[in-house]
């Protein structure tokens, strides 16, 4: 990771030889030399610079389609099992089960289309594709009908706004600790409360220290526009508020 830092500062470093010459014996050629010489040095920074940065971008886009593959395969792993569901229900002749069946589907599409709305494209997808990372913690995602944040909130807000949700779902994840092949819920809520943005969270099953889990979560948004409160007296139930008026 550090090895191409180590090799910029090594190459800037080279240039204390011409400068050494040209403290030892000062002449037209050793000025020329250190002058040449720094205008290499620079040149090649800047071009192993650029590459590194390239390469780096690279391998994120590569990171981020991986990521969107899952995802996508495992929607569509999701709906084909209901879609066998409902298949066999049909076969059965069972009309109930399969307008219950139908029921779920149409829940599930619903809901996907409200965290689509929410318009911040890295808080739909990782709300989308939380599911498909092996945790031993289960999100249910909640959003108020007709909510939407992309015409609320600026990009940077946004951004943060992301940030200091998946770091809280990682503050309740890692908070408790689930008996072998069991899984915690957790819920996760968004609601417009008049003029602010409110983001619940509500964990179900042993999450360790209540006051270390409250303690993280503060100093989450510590400095930051959001405010996280605990209005009830369930301390696995956090809200977190976001004023649009800024």
């Amino acid at each position: 990771m550090k090895s191409w830092k180590w090799l910029i500062w090594a190459v800037m470093l080279s240039v204390m030889l011409p400068l050494g010459l040209l403290y030892w014996h000062t002449s037209l050629f050793t000025c020329l030399l250190l002058g040449i010489w720094i205008a290499a040095v620079l040149a090649f920074s800047s071009v192993y610079y650029r590459r590194h940065f390239e390469e780096e971008l690279r391998v994120q886009e590569k990171t981020l389609q991986q990521a969107a593959n899952r995802t996508l395969n495992h929607h569509r792993h999701d709906w084909m099992n209901d879609l066998q569901v409902l298949y066999g229900y049909i076969q059965l002749g069972k009309p109930d089960k399969s307008l219950e069946c139908v029921g779920r589907i149409k829940e599930r599409i619903a809901l996907d289309s409200r965290i689509a709305k929410l318009g911040i494209p890295s808080l739909v997808f990782y709300l989308q594709s939380f599911r498909t990372f092996r945790s031993s913690l289960e999100l249910e995602v909640l959003v108020e009908e007709g909510l939407q944040l992309e015409d609320k909130l600026s990009a940077d807000t946004g951004e943060e706004l992301t940030q200091v949700i998946m770091q809280t779902v990682r503050a309740y994840q890692y908070s408790g600790l689930a008996l072998h092949g069991d899984t915690r819920k957790l819920r996760l809520g968004f609601t417009q409360d008049g003029g602010d943005i409110l983001i619940s969270f509500e964990g179900d099953g042993d999450h360790g220290s209540p006051e270390l889990l409250q303690g993280q979560i503060y100093n989450i948004v510590q400095g930051k526009i959001i405010k996280a409160e605990q209005p009830g007296r369930d301390k696995s139930y956090v809200e977190l508020r976001l004023p649009l008026e800024m």
